[in-house]
């Protein structure tokens, strides 16, 4: 094994160099958007070096079903990485109406890597459904139950999602105390070994995060595609077109019509006098008041009247005279808060 990784070792080992210095150079950068030609370009670059060294890899066959985690020699671990790095860049691609391909070759990446250590045993985890919907080995079946098991998967998953942190975060510093010996050269083999070993369960908890994310963006991407080739629903009845009424505003007189206007360009105006006119044309309003027929004239009273006529005569006129007097002092108040703002002269309360 390690003489033919060693014979393409060289070039293998430049291709994933270049992929994993580009991931890195992207998660540290400060573009503003990744949708940026220089980032964009960067993906593209790292993409084609890491799929170019996973067809060296499968040519070479570096990784079998059949054997164990001791028999793949150390410098060879990190090959092992190739199918996390491909699934971390293809979510990079920002091409909106690729947007679901790339999710699902991401996920594919991702599941991919999951499988070659679960093979080695390296890490404790269960993996995530397959796209096809087919059981993956050593998944518990579903419960028949459908209230008990939304609970426990939903305790699992944030027991799992607890767990995977705090084992990132030992990974992440163990990693930082090593990387110097790794990378200058002084490190042995079992350190290099270990090293390696680390990364890829370092990485096994990021492509569990990544397909968690990867499934609910899929479901929503799905259900707006349903709502796009849904055909339209019958519609209702229309509703009849009404015939637009023509506004206007009233006015106290024409005066004040001809001061303010209407309010709104190209409105008519009206002053209540004309208003009224022109209800009691129609017959709606008499003269004595809105809606309220006028009380016919008293009429003289006869030669010969009684007493008790006359002064039923007597008290109607004075009726008619309060009445007008009433009218008088009701129009006078309106014309007051015409002239005078609500409020006007109420120094209650005020400093």
């Amino acid at each position: 094994m390690m003489a033919e990784a060693g014979a393409g070792g060289p070039r293998l080992a430049e291709l994933l160099a270049l992929g994993r210095r580009l991931w890195d150079e992207l998660e540290a950068s400060t573009e503003p958007s990744s949708g940026a030609p220089a980032v964009q370009d960067k993906v593209r670059q790292g993409l084609d070096a890491l799929q170019r060294a996973a067809a060296m890899v499968a040519q070479l066959e570096l990784f079998s079903e059949n054997e164990e985690l001791e028999e793949i020699a150390s410098a060879d671990l990190k090959f092992m990485l190739l199918p996390a790095l491909l699934g971390a860049l293809t979510l990079k691609q920002v091409d909106l109406s690729r947007r679901r391909e790339h999710l699902e070759n991401a996920r594919e990446h991702f599941l991919r890597f999951l499988k070659l250590c679960r093979n080695y045993g390296l890490g404790s985890f269960q993996l995530p459904p397959s796209t096809s919907g087919e059981e993956e080995a050593g998944t518990p079946p579903a419960p028949r139950d459908p209230a008990q098991p939304n609970l426990v998967a939903m305790a699992m998953s944030r027991t799992a999602k607890i767990e995977r942190y705090k084992q990132k975060k030992e990974l992440e510093n163990k990693l930082a105390s090593m990387s110097s010996f790794v990378e200058s050269g002084t490190a042995d083999e079992d350190q290099i070994r270990e090293f390696y070993i680390l990364q890829i369960q370092k990485w096994i908890g990021t492509s569990l995060e990544e397909i968690e994310s990867i499934d609910q963006e899929l479901v929503i991407l799905k259900s707006r595609d349903a709502a796009k080739q849904a055909p339209a629903g019958p519609r209702g009845p229309s509703r009849p077109v009404r015939t637009p009424i023509k506004p206007f505003i009233l006015t106290r007189d024409a005066a004040q019509a001809r001061v303010f206007g209407a309010g709104y360009p190209g409105l008519p105006t009206m002053t209540v006098d004309d208003w009224y006119e022109q209800r009691r044309k129609q017959g709606i309003v008499f003269q004595q008041g809105f809606g309220e027929p006028a009380s016919p004239p008293c009429p003289s009273p006869p030669a010969g009247a009684s007493d008790e006529e006359l002064q039923k005569q007597q008290q109607e006129k004075e009726e008619e005279e309060e009445d007008e007097e009433a009218l008088q002092k009701a129009r006078a108040w309106d014309d007051w808060k015409d002239t005078h703002p609500r409020g006007y002269g109420n120094r209650h309360n005020m400093g």
